[in-house]
């Protein structure tokens, strides 16, 4: 079964945070954490995870990150 992750992530010092949704969470932190995607996450070096949650339905985790982005 397929599993999605709704993720939080912070900057060195806890002043920016960053929420979404993928499903491959391993991959999706070795990307921030390198780097290797351009935007916000690496515009401002956020790459700490400080929270994250399952789901195994990708429309119930994208309603959830919403939420938390409210």
């Amino acid at each position: 079964m397929k599993r999605y992750h709704v993720y939080i992530l912070t900057n060195y010092n806890n002043t920016t945070l960053y929420i979404g949704v993928t499903g491959d969470l391993a991959r999706r932190l070795y990307e921030h954490k390198n780097g290797l995607i351009d935007g916000f996450t690496k515009k401002y070096h956020v790459n700490k995870l400080i929270y994250a949650e399952e789901s195994s339905d990708i429309y119930a985790a994208i309603n959830r990150e919403k939420q938390l982005k409210k």
